[in-house]
């Protein structure tokens, strides 16, 4: 999975691969599972001993959903532009600020980029904050923990809050 930085000859270079999802499989400590194929396609520029890598990744995760916690998958599509530059480079200075060009920068040895780390950054990094299955899914019951999205469940909210209650004798009957 790695891209051989001295078979780039000249200053531009395509490079087209297709990962399988076996390939990309986590460690478990990730929030989505690859299914299916992965297919990275990119442009690389070269100048001197930096890298430039710009273009898309196409993939297909499977996700929990948020609410109902079932399975779903979610097809992604990302452009990146990513600058590398030799391991030398790189400053391990303890606590650094992070700006944001920072962010598109990353660091390759041994005449290396493995494109396996570079997939599984970016695909973490598009995550949704919340992912859901459906924008309207009713999530779980807070009662018996059913499905609402695959049954209907009788339970009601009879609980009230106390310290609430002195509020509801202002409301007009």
């Amino acid at each position: 999975m790695n891209l051989d930085l001295q078979e780039i000859d000249g200053t531009r270079h395509q490079v087209r691969r297709t990962f399988s999802a076996g390939l990309l499989r986590s460690d478990g400590q990730d929030d989505y599972e690859v299914t299916g194929d992965t297919t990275i396609d990119l442009a690389v520029r070269k100048d001197e001993a930096t890298f430039r890598l710009v273009g898309r990744i196409e993939a297909v995760l499977e996700l929990g959903c948020g609410r109902c916690l079932e399975r779903f998958s979610w097809p992604v599509g990302l452009d990146i532009d990513m600058l590398y530059l030799p391991e030398s480079e790189s400053s391990d200075e303890g606590d650094v600020r992070i700006e944001e060009a920072d962010v598109n920068t990353a660091y390759y040895r041994d005449e290396q980029i493995d494109l396996g780390q570079l997939i599984r950054e970016q695909l973490q990094l598009t995550l949704p904050m919340k992912p859901l299955c459906r924008e309207e899914c009713p999530g779980l019951c807070t009662f018996c923990g059913a499905n609402r999205s695959t049954t209907t469940c009788d339970c009601s909210d009879p609980w009230e809050d106390p310290r609430l209650a002195g509020l509801k004798n202002l409301l007009p009957r």
